[in-house]
């Protein structure tokens, strides 16, 4: 599966779900169930490999000064919740997460991200896009273990960041933040 054809089936999970697609935060999320719905529709080796691409994509966002945007954001980071955010971001589409890598301070310009600063709610990470894309398999193939091997294997064969890339900082130091992550630290510091 290419790039195009990923963020294809992400773009249109988030069609089917109109003005709920950018907030991860409602108890009734209308997204994770419209991907499955999305998925559920292709062949079992397309959905192994949107699920290989989920982790290209996602591996491309391991980096520092995205992850210091998520600790301003949210709060906090650990390896499990910079994976959440990075799964979350992809949600988003692939304008937002383009710019996102590129540019972490962009994020300042999400409506999400302006009521998460004002504590009005919302959210951004995802806990395991994994999830979806595993319950669009087993709705196609009545189970999961096929899927799990093939992943496996794609990985293995995968050459994954040890680390994250880019620039990094104290996220703890507030006159840092500002220096690299103005916006969002005018957001969250301020």
């Amino acid at each position: 599966m290419d790039i195009d054809a990923w963020w294809g089936i992400i773009g249109q999970a988030r069609a089917a779900v109109g003005d709920r697609a950018d907030d991860r935060d409602s108890p009734d999320d209308p997204l994770p169930g419209a991907l499955v719905d999305v998925l559920a529709v292709l062949e079992p080796a397309d959905i192994i490999d949107f699920y290989v691409k989920h982790i290209e994509v996602t591996d491309a966002a391991e980096r520092y000064p995205l992850m210091w945007a998520s600790f301003l954001i949210e709060g906090s980071v650990s390896g499990d919740g910079f994976m959440d955010f990075r799964d979350g971001l992809a949600l988003l589409g692939r304008e937002t997460f383009s710019r996102a890598v590129a540019d972490p301070d962009s994020l300042a310009d999400l409506p999400v991200v302006v009521r998460m600063s004002r504590d009005e709610g919302g959210w951004i990470g995802f806990e395991a896009l994994s999830l979806p894309i595993t319950d669009a398999y087993r709705r196609v193939r009545g189970e999961t273990d096929t899927l799990r091997a093939a992943v496996e294997a794609a990985i293995d064969g995968m050459t994954r960041p040890e680390r994250p890339g880019g620039g990094t900082w104290d996220p703890e130091d507030d006159d840092a933040m500002r220096l690299h992550l103005p916006r969002l630290a005018a957001l969250f510091l301020d």
